[in-house]
């Protein structure tokens, strides 16, 4: 019996010695942090970022040390943000995660993510609209690691058909305004009596948002005030009007289409596509004969000023980790020269960075090079609200409004637009 007790005893001792050395273990563990990314694996963009943590892993030896999770976002959003959302509800974030640029204010303000401004060492370096949309409230929040765009994609041989001059189509330096845009599309619908352009005005999503603001920008008006707080005043003035009848225009005017054909453009039905810089990498894959070149936005005839969209995936620190200088020095390493180049290059995205437009000009093509060259002088990020999806439904139903309904009074339409925002803002 007496044997039997010293036993227990001593496997309780062993028990309490395990326990002391799993807590040592841990705090051992303080500078290996954990990431989340919402990519695959298998996808070129996961490839590259598993390089870049298996280079941070190397130069950091000793030091710190990283290991990354991939959780794919399904086309609907799920997937990735259903394991954010529960990691949330359980306390148990990873260290550093990504997430999508327009969420940046939400997570800011719910104290989900933590202010990295000491942790980034080139912010100079990063592109004005990659800054714009990782701050909020004064604060930078997130770091994209990646830039997008969108431009009017064209069919080279159907405009020259059309006896359009090529030379004299617009450049990023010296664009056109909607007048002259317009003045191409009727001569191409008089041509093939086709829409000119498939706009994308079927796609009732964040593409709206995304796609039609810059004409509102490039008319110098805007969607709510400038502390976010209202949008009555501002989203029904007058540059709002003028913004909102040239798009109705481009439908009325059979300049584009609300039902479009699907893969017209990539199969020379349609001349034109209004579309973003992921059409690219489908073109050289899919349908490598179209000879195709890309215009930048048209401009308001008002201000000549182009504007064009911006905003992609960023990398955020968790407000929970307990390993912030580690978690930093990831960021920061992450968002460095060499390894936005590898992503810029792996995934054919835009740059994020002054220096990686230089890297990576002489290694994509033309078409590319347009886009890169339209954001990295006009790129508009979208507006930082903590309210922002309910703020962009709004947006996009404005467009649809206009595009399924024959909407006279504009004006009318506005107001009661801008009430909805004002609404959704209180």
């Amino acid at each position: 019996m007496k044997k039997f007790m010293i036993l227990i005893v001593c496997s309780f001792l062993v028990m309490i010695i395990a326990a002391c050395s799993g807590d040592k273990a841990s705090s051992d563990n303080k500078n290996e942090v954990s990431i989340w990314v919402h990519t695959s694996k298998e996808t070129t963009e996961g490839k590259a970022m598993q390089k870049i943590i298996d280079r941070f892993n190397q130069e950091y030896q000793g030091k710190y040390s990283a290991t990354i999770e991939f959780i794919p976002r399904s086309g609907s959003g799920g997937g990735y943000e259903d394991k954010i959302n529960a990691a949330l509800t359980t306390d148990t974030l990873p260290d550093v995660f990504t997430l999508d640029g327009p969420n940046t204010a939400a997570y800011a303000e719910s104290g989900m993510i933590a202010p990295i401004d000491d942790y980034i060492s080139n912010k100079d370096d990063l592109l004005p609209s990659i800054m714009q949309q990782g701050t909020y409230d004064g604060k930078l929040y997130a770091v994209g690691y990646s830039e997008s765009g969108v431009g009017i994609f064209y069919n080279k041989q159907m405009l020259k058909d059309a006896g359009i001059d090529l030379s004299t189509l617009p450049t990023v330096d010296d664009p056109w305004d909607w007048n002259q845009f317009m003045e191409l599309c009727e001569t191409v619908v008089n041509t093939y009596d086709v829409p000119a352009i498939d706009m994308g005005l079927n796609d009732k999503s964040e593409w709206l948002m995304y796609a039609f603001s810059p004409f509102l920008w490039s008319q110098g008006g805007s969607i709510v005030n400038e502390d976010g707080t209202k949008a009555t005043g501002i989203f029904n003035d007058e540059d709002s009007v003028k913004t909102m009848s040239f798009i109705q225009d481009m439908v009325e005017k059979g300049y584009t289409t609300k039902t479009p054909v699907e893969k017209a453009f990539q199969t020379g039905k349609y001349p034109m596509k209004f579309t973003g810089s992921w059409t690219i990498a489908e073109m050289e894959s899919s349908y490598p004969d179209v000879e195709y070149g890309i215009m930048p936005y048209p401009t308001s005839p008002d201000t000549n000023k182009l504007v064009s969209p911006s905003g992609s995936w960023q990398y955020a620190m968790s407000a929970t980790t307990e390993k912030k200088e580690a978690a930093g020095a990831l960021i920061d390493f992450m968002t460095s020269t060499e390894s936005l180049t590898e992503i810029s290059l792996a995934n054919s995205v835009l740059p994020a960075a002054h220096s990686v437009v230089e890297e990576v000009k002489d290694k994509v093509s033309p078409q590319m090079n347009v886009l890169i060259e339209q954001n990295s002088k006009t790129a508009h990020a979208r507006p930082a609200l903590p309210k922002y999806p309910q703020v962009s439904r709004v947006f996009q139903q404005t467009i649809s409004d206009l595009t399924y309904e024959k909407n006279n009074n504009i004006q009318k339409l506005l107001d009661q637009k801008a009430a909805l925002i004002d609404k959704a803002l209180k």
